[in-house]
Parts: structure tokens; C-alpha cells; sequence
């Protein structure tokens, strides 16, 4: 009882019924310290929250000149709303309070005709709400003033103008800001692409909008006609289609193929069709490039086949290609060139004593390797032989070259790693040794040479230093074929396996069953691996769901071509076409691009493809 009658007179001290709820928080604080130690008392009996319960705080303010909408812990001083209520919940049962709460609406509601503004604020337990009774004075004082601070405000310079807005908007509350806020947001949104080019600043405009992707694009030229001229003016579909051309190999084969790269680089508008032409182009690049993945995804292919001819044994050991040659090893120990429209044979290179077992062209040479131990270069143009280098013991199984240098492997269980000045100067800079093996294969880039042997293991070594790194284990048998990019090397096995591994770490990342005999060749992109092997199969895989360990086995193989009848040898592919040779004395050519309308209809089996036409 003496703590409520003490609670009592110090409400009255700090007058109740004249709180202003921004420059009194400090009584708060000690109003809720009361209110809390009241509730706390150990000789209290009920649980201030023993039952639930509804509290309706109503507060009456003649002084208040504005609206103030903050939370309940805030109006008390509190931390949290837990102690707010507490304090509220002791005001409430207190009955002079009640009283003066009463009191509070009744003079609210006799006072209508008061110039002043009368806020009101309940407070629940769940929710809480502002109610808000705003009267303008009827007296002309507010309009007077008004213009005069506005005639006031015209007169100062820009920088005086924001210091003063920023001191009155620090004297306003959370609500007030709500309000200017929602103000300003209409008034600082700018249509810069319409205004730009006003200013004569076009280009920037344009510049803005070229970054914009292709649904984008179609939403910007609806917003208004203006946006439509920029975008036409500034050719920004031809822009959008030579970014793509520029960073993506698909888009750049397929304007080579279909001859849309004539029209686009033009440094003059005039040079070329108007934007409407690459607007309407865009739609049918999209459906080229969905039609070439759903040809890869079921199989559906326009087959060219190459007979090798060969005189004395029969078998293509490896191949290279670009867009106008093929070049291919055969068993019959020459190396021939063929036109890669036509299919005809345009020269043929002799030289070797053994099969050619390995090769490797660029603009200027041709670098072979052959069963008789050497290691050839050729001029690309000519067909001379340039150079031949005999270190080897046994038969150069693999090769490779790049930025002048070139890494070989041999039956002989070495790797030699030379330095390439030139054609005709080449010498050899180290030779590794570590396997028990045939090394069958190698590759490298700048920071790691990894070569794969017969005896079950892929060794890893630094490029610059020619040191062991790690070795890699995991086939069960002989490993005949492997590619390395990045972190990922793919591998295939005499074990009827595919491996994936990280060469940072050596981990395998994943093992591809499917196969029936030897993986005898591998390549991969950035989308698929292609493997082919001694049961004469071509196995098309899914490389970022073999990559995805969630992913079950059954969905990695995408679908596999049954065409040679022979073993499979050598593959490469690209975006558009797999290129393979055989045991069969075959090359053949899978183009998923130029499908016969009539294939396209076809309906695939999921493990063999039967479009075959025969040139």
C-alpha cells in the first residue's frame, strides 16, 4: 500500500496529464524503474502475467503539436517491450491513474473547440495504434506565417536552404519523416534515358541500356516511345548480339555457319540493316541454339562418313579438324588431309616408318609421333618436313604442344619436355620419370603437366619446375586416354571407367559406368563429355550433373551412338559436331547443326542413332 500511494504522488510530481512523449523520457525511465520494482516485489502474490490480459493506455497531451508514432518500450524509456509492459500494467492498477485516464478522455472530448491539436495514443498488448484527432486553428495565423517563412526561404542561397531543411527535419518525428519521405520519392525518380538525350548526351543512354540482357530489353522498349528511339537508334540488339558473339564460342560458330558475322563489327550504322533486322534475328539465333541442344540431347545428327582407303593396314589413329581440314594418323604409317566440305583427300604427308599414333597441328606445323620412335614437324602449308627429333626409345604414344613448349610421352615409360624456339630449333629441356608404365598420354597448361599410364596411375608435375607434384589413384586397370583444363581432369580406363578428379587435391569427384570395353578416347567443354571406346560406342555425357554428386548415375549419360564397326580411336567435338575415327578405316562427321527436317521428326531411341547419310 505505501509503495502504491508512493508511486502515486510521484506520477502527480511529474504531471501525468502534461506528458510530452520526447523531451520527458527521462521521468520515463524512472516511472518504468517504479512501475518494475513494484512488480517484482517478492511479496507480491500474482504474477503480473499469470493470465493474459488487454491494456488500454490513453494519454492526453494539450502541449503536443505534432504526431508521434514510436514503439512502447520507447515511450517508457524501456529496453524491451517485456519491461514496458510491466510498468504500464503497475500504472494501470493503480485507481488514481485509472481515474486520471478517464478524466484525460473526458476533457479530450470537451475541448473540441480548442485551436490546439489533440493527439490521442492507445497502447494493447498486442497491437498497437495512434489515434489521431488533427484540427487546423481557424485564425489565418498558420497562412500568414507560412508565406512569410516561404518569402524568408527564397531569399537564401542553396546552401542556407538544405542547413535549414536539415535542422527542421531534425526537430520532426518518425512519422513526420514517413510523410516527407513518401513526398519525396516521386520527385527524386529521374526517366534519366528520356532526359539524357535531351541534353544532347545520347551516347550515355545508349551506353546504359547496352547492358541490358535480351528479356530486358524487350521490357525497356515498351516503356514509352522515347525509350523505343533510343534503342533503335543506338542499334542496341546489334550490340547485344556481337557481345554475345564476342564471349560465348556457341554464337560465334553459329554466325560463321549461318552468315549473320557478315553484318555485325561495322564501325558504321550505314554499313549494315537497320535495327529492326537484328531485333527479328536475335529470336532465330535462339531457336538455332535450343534446336542444336535438343539435337545433342536425343540424338539426332546428319552423319558424313570419310573411307580412308587405307593400302597396307587399316585403322585412323588420331585426327585434328578445323573449319575447313581435317587432318588424320593412319595405321599405314601416312598422314592425310582432307577438305572438310567436300571430304575429298587434298594431300597426303609420308615420312614415318610406323604408324602415326599421334598429332597436333596450328597454323604454321604439324607435329606427328609414330610407332617408329620420332617425332615429326611438318609445314602445314607444304607438307615438308621441317624437323625430326629422336630421343624416344619405343613408339611416341601422345603429344602436345602449346606457347613453345611441347611435352611427349612414349612406350618407353619417359616424358620428354622441350622447348620450342622455332620448327627447326627445338631441344629438349627435361625428362620425367616416374612411371612403371607406358605413359599413353599427357597434357599440361602453365601450371600443371599430368600424365597417364598403364600402370593405373595419372602423375602430376609443375610445368615451370618439371617437379612431382601428386599421383592419382583409383583406376583398377590401365588408363589409355585422359584431357586436363583448370582444376578437372577426365580420365578413361582399360578398367571400362570414366573418372573425374580435382588435380588440386587428387580427389575423385566422380566414376562414369557405361562403357562395355576400353575408354580408349576422352574430350569434355564446359557442358558434356564425350568418350569413345573399343566396343565401338560414343557415349555423350552430362559433365555438370557428373559433377553434381546429387545426381543419380542413370541420368549422366545422355545418349550414345552406335555408328562405327570397328574400335574407336580418336574423337573431338565442339559445339556443333563430333568428329571420330575408327579401327573401321573411318572418319565420321556427327553434325547435330544441319539435321534433315525429316530427322528432326524422328523419334530416338535412348541408346542409338540411325540418321545416316553417306557421302
Amino acid at each position: 500500500m505505501v509503495s502504491c500511494i508512493g508511486c502515486l504522488v510521484f506520477l502527480t510530481a511529474l504531471g501525468v496529464r502534461n506528458w510530452d512523449f520526447v523531451q520527458e523520457r527521462s521521468r520515463y525511465t524512472k516511472l518504468k524503474m517504479i512501475g518494475c520494482s513494484l512488480l517484482t516485489d517478492k511479496s507480491e502474490k500474482e504474477t503480473p502475467f499469470e493470465s493474459p490480459f488487454i491494456l488500454d493506455w490513453w494519454i492526453w497531451s494539450s502541449e503536443t503539436k505534432f504526431q508521434c508514432s514510436v514503439p512502447r518500450s520507447l515511450w517508457l524509456g524501456c529496453s524491451n517491450l517485456v519491461e514496458s509492459m510491466c510498468a504500464l500494467r503497475c500504472l494501470q492498477s493503480m485507481p488514481s491513474v485509472r481515474c486520471l485516464q478517464n478524466t484525460s478522455v473526458m476533457e479530450d472530448q470537451n475541448e473540441d473547440e480548442s485551436p490546439k491539436k489533440n493527439t490521442l495514443w492507445q497502447i494493447s498488448n498486442g497491437t498497437s495504434s495512434v489515434i489521431v484527432s488533427r484540427k487546423r486553428p481557424s485564425e489565418g495565423n498558420y497562412e500568414k506565417e507560412k508565406d512569410l517563412c516561404i518569402k524568408y526561404f527564397d531569399q537564401w542561397s542553396e546552401s542556407d536552404q538544405v542547413e535549414f531543411v536539415e535542422h527542421l527535419i531534425s526537430r520532426m518525428c518518425h512519422y513526420q519523416h514517413g510523410h516527407i519521405n513518401s513526398y519525396l520519392k516521386p520527385m527524386l525518380q529521374r526517366d534519366f534515358i528520356t532526359a539524357l538525350p535531351e541534353q544532347g548526351l545520347d551516347h550515355i543512354a545508349e551506353n546504359i541500356l547496352s547492358y541490358l540482357d535480351a528479356r530486358s530489353l524487350c521490357a525497356a522498349e515498351l516503356v514509352c516511345k522515347e525509350w523505343q528511339r533510343v534503342i533503335s537508334e543506338g542499334m542496341l540488339w546489334k550490340k547485344l548480339i556481337e557481345r554475345m558473339v564476342r564471349t560465348d564460342p556457341l554464337w560465334k560458330g553459329l554466325s560463321e555457319r549461318r552468315g549473320w558475322d557478315q553484318y555485325l563489327f561495322k564501325n558504321r550504322p550505314t554499313d549494315g540493316p537497320p535495327n529492326s533486322f537484328y531485333r527479328s534475328l536475335y529470336p532465330k539465333i535462339i531457336q538455332d541454339i535450343e534446336t542444336i541442344e535438343s539435337n545433342w540431347r536425343c540424338g539426332r545428327h546428319n552423319l558424313q562418313r570419310i573411307q580412308c582407303r587405307s593400302e597396307n593396314s587399316k585403322g585412323v589413329y588420331c585426327l585434328q579438324y578445323d573449319d575447313e581440314k581435317i587432318i588424320s594418323g593412319l595405321r599405314d604409317n601416312s598422314i592425310k588431309i582432307w577438305d572438310k566440305t567436300s571430304l575429298e583427300c587434298l594431300k597426303i604427308l609420308t615420312g614415318h616408318t610406323g604408324s602415326v599414333l599421334c598429332l597436333q597441328y596450328d597454323e604454321r606445323v604439324i607435329v606427328t609421333g609414330s610407332s617408329d620412335s620420332t617425332v615429326r614437324v611438318w609445314d602445314v602449308n607444304t607438307g615438308e618436313v621441317l624437323n625430326t627429333l629422336i630421343h624416344h626409345n619405343e613408339a611416341v604414344l601422345h603429344l602436345r604442344f602449346s606457347n613453345g613448349l611441347m611435352v611427349t610421352c612414349s612406350k618407353d615409360r619417359s616424358i620428354a619436355v622441350w622447348d620450342m624456339a622455332s620448327p627447326t630449333d627445338i631441344t629438349l629441356r627435361r625428362v620425367l620419370v616416374g612411371h612403371r608404365a607406358a605413359v599413353n598420354v599427357v597434357d599440361f597448361d602453365d601450371k600443371y603437366i599430368v600424365s597417364a599410364s598403364g600402370d593405373r596411375t595419372i602423375k602430376v608435375w609443375s610445368t615451370s619446375t618439371c617437379e612431382f607434384v601428386r599421383t592419382l589413384n583409383g583406376h583398377k586397370r590401365g588408363i589409355a586416354c585422359l584431357q586436363y583444363r583448370d582444376r578437372l581432369v577426365v580420365s578413361g580406363s582399360s578398367d571400362n571407367t570414366i573418372r573425374l578428379w580435382d588435380i588440386e587435391c587428387g580427389a575423385c569427384l566422380r566414376v562414369l559406368e557405361g562403357h562395355e570395353e576400353l575408354v580408349r578416347c576422352i574430350r569434355f567443354d564446359n557442358k558434356r563429355i564425350v568418350s569413345g571406346a573399343y566396343d565401338g560406342k560414343i557415349k555423350v555425357w552430362d559433365l555438370q550433373a557428373a559433377l553434381d554428386p546429387r545426381a543419380p548415375a542413370s541420368t549422366l549419360c545422355l545418349r550414345t551412338l552406335v555408328e562405327h564397326s570397328g574400335r574407336v580411336f580418336r574423337l573431338q567435338f565442339d559445339e556443333f559436331q563430333i568428329i571420330s575415327s575408327s579401327h573401321d578405316d573411318t572418319i565420321l562427321i556427327w553434325d547435330f547443326l544441319n539435321v534433315p527436317p525429316s530427322a528432326q521428326n524422328e523419334t530416338r531411341s535412348p541408346s542409338r542413332t540411325y540418321t545416316y547419310i553417306s557421302r
